[in-house]
């Protein structure tokens, strides 16, 4: 099942109907005190007054005519008026900066920063980062601000920001113009491509360090607000708008020609920056049915089918699971019987709030338990649990597994786990028989190193079991709430130069004793012991690459091993071995990547990749560093 988790979109930010409430309506005329600009007739050129701001800021009288410092930011400032004349002011409450720009100085060290002020209202870029960083990084000038400048500094940042995180898009754009698709000449007024090449999202990501859909992401944006969003652009380039904002922008117009979304977003850009995120995903919604109504029924309608359900870990160690892109009117049916269920279980006296009553109403009525205290006539209610099967590579520590440690284990797709939580899921596991168990040796850096899985011990030790439980934890007694588990080097020998033979039991009453024999597994040298032959590799050469590298040996991609191709470094069919020195676990993105001639991949040890870009950078992947 996909791990990964959910891509930007709806959440609970707010409910879509307070649109609906009166006083809240977002088309409703601005009031005396909401003037904003109409994106379809500019306002005249602003001027950035600089001895304005800096007799605003206090700080012309208290510095020398002749300072260095003060002429190069006059002489700078002076270039910014100059290059951003024609920009617009900071309009609209709840946007960045005031309705309008107030006369008068103020004499605080932060007072440009004020409501109305010319900090406050000065679109983002690196001359108002300039002046934040001026105040932020001073104790004292920060100090002595008011609160008021304080928000208008907070405030300030943001468009800065925004402001350089537009430029990095347009950075983007430019390496979307070097790399079109074959077949795709730059074209249009913004001179882009119709289309990119297809890794190019992965010199992105691996120079970042980020995931493939959230570089896939920043080239869309880019794409889009070059091609089809002049004025998302321009909002997001002088800080009316954050990157969210923009995204929300973009993935609402996606399914629009240019012209099509030019007009969505001038429906909405007047009062996007006092938008919330809910309310701005409201809007842009609206508009793009409004001008594309049969093009919007289509996306949804296409989108069903790519109906599915997501798991992921959250950060404070429990999981989530959701549904998206379902059909609206069973969501609502189901979320409505979620509800009634979580009702029902608070009438039986199950405690909680109602939010974790939901949840476990959700869970109850997934797996058909009933997690009610009591019947309402008083009797225990039947709760039937929801055990599971599971193939248990103990990344869990040994020593925690048997209660000697509490150090955290690793939940493959769901990510690490704390000790208490990893030994209930063992236990629990434990349980079925069909339940599989493998063990992994490390190094001191957390590399695996040898591996073996379980076997049930053969008939002829089973005199040394004292009973049909296996031999429990040292003392005799299990640990509370589950099976203990015992693990013991074996009489039999491991395989030459792995790591022995060991005995595993789980102290579940009728479980034979398992044993594990530990193989050495390849990282600075390989003796060839797993090749294959030919060129598929062998059940326990795929198994033992995927255990070096739990994930897919691309740089940066999260997608288990498991669920990756065993790829040859060198192809089989230029003389490559079907070894675990010349290959691992590649995704079909990373191996068709792999055989893109201007990438080059190199496996200068059995354990490490080195990729190498178009651009020629450089990125290695280790093997996975397990918990130690």
């Amino acid at each position: 099942m996909p791990s990964a988790p959910a891509s930007p979109g709806p959440g609970p930010d707010e409910d879509p109907r307070l649109d609906e409430v009166p006083g809240l309506d977002e088309d409703e005329p601005p009031g005396p005190d909401e003037e904003y600009d109409d994106p379809e007739h500019p306002a005249m050129p602003w001027d950035l007054d600089v001895a304005a701001i800096w007799a605003e800021t206090g700080e012309l009288a208290a510095a020398d005519a002749a300072d260095a410092e003060n002429l190069a930011r006059r002489g700078y400032l002076a270039a910014l008026a100059a290059a951003d004349a024609g920009l617009r002011g900071r309009r609209g409450p709840g946007q960045p900066g005031s309705a309008r720009r107030l006369p008068g100085c103020s004499g605080s060290p932060a007072g440009g920063f004020g409501t109305g002020q010319s900090l406050d209202v000065a679109p983002g870029g690196s001359a108002l980062l300039g002046f934040a960083e001026r105040v932020a990084d001073d104790e004292g000038l920060l100090g002595a601000a008011t609160d008021d400048e304080i928000v208008g500094l907070i405030c300030a940042l943001d468009r800065a920001e925004a402001s350089a995180c537009a430029l990095k898009h347009a950075a983007a754009a430019e390496l979307i113009r070097r790399r079109p698709a074959p077949g795709c000449p730059l074209e249009g007024e913004a001179r882009m491509p119709e289309g990119w090449e297809e890794f190019t999202g992965n010199e992105v990501r691996w120079a970042l360090a980020e995931t493939r859909n959230a570089a896939d992401a920043m080239l869309d944006l880019a794409y889009a607000l070059e091609v089809r969003l002049p004025g998302t652009r321009e909002a997001f380039r002088t800080g009316v708008l954050r990157r969210s904002k923009a995204e929300i922008i973009a993935r609402a117009t996606d399914l629009l020609d240019p012209a099509e979304a030019r007009a969505a977003e001038a429906l909405v850009l007047d009062r996007a920056g006092r938008l919330t995120p809910g309310g701005l995903r409201a809007a842009i919604a609206r508009a793009v049915i409004e001008v594309a109504p049969e093009k919007a029924r289509k996306r949804r309608e296409d989108a069903a089918r790519d109906a599915r359900v997501e798991r992921w870990p959250e950060d404070s160690g429990n999981a989530a699971l959701v549904g998206r892109e379902l059909p609206p009117a069973e969501v609502l049916a189901a979320d409505q019987r979620i509800t009634w269920w979580a009702r029902q279980l608070k009438a039986a006296g199950l405690e909680g709030s109602m939010d974790e009553l939901r949840a476990r109403a959700f869970l109850d009525l997934l797996l058909d338990t009933d997690s009610r205290p009591a019947t309402p006539n008083g009797l225990a209610a039947e709760r039937r649990g929801a055990g599971f099967t599971g193939r248990n590579h103990l990344t869990v520590p040994l020593a925690t597994l048997l209660e000697l440690a509490d150090r955290p284990g690793e939940i493959p797709g769901l990510g690490p786990v704390d000790p208490w939580l990893a030994r209930d899921l063992a236990r629990a596991s434990a349980a079925s028989p069909k339940t599989t168990w493998c063990l992994t040796v490390t190094d001191d850096q957390g590399h695996a190193i040898g591996h073996g899985c379980a076997r049930p011990e053969p008939r002829k030790h089973s005199g040394r079991r004292a009973d049909q439980r296996g031999i429990g934890p040292p003392g005799g007694h299990d640990p509370p709430g589950g099976p203990g588990f015992t693990f013991a080097p074996a009489d039999a020998d491991g395989p030459p130069g792995g790591y022995g033979s060991w005995r595993f039991t789980t102290g579940i009453r009728g479980q034979p004793a398992l044993l594990v024999a530990i193989d050495p597994i390849a990282i600075d040298t390989c003796d060839h012991r797993f090749a294959a032959a030919g060129h598929d590799p062998g059940v326990k050469l795929r198994h033992l690459s995927q255990v070096r590298h739990a994930l897919c040996t691309g740089p940066m991609c999260r997608r288990p091993s498991a669920r990756a191709d065993f790829e040859h470094n060198t192809p089989y069919d230029q003389g490559g071995r079907s070894c675990l020195c010349n290959g691992g676990p590649k995704c079909r993105h990373e191996h068709r990547l792999k055989q893109d001639p201007r990438f080059k991949v190199e496996q200068p040890t059995p354990g490490t990749f080195r990729w190498t870009t178009p651009a020629g950078r450089q990125y290695t992947t280790e093997p996975t560093r397990y918990p130690i």
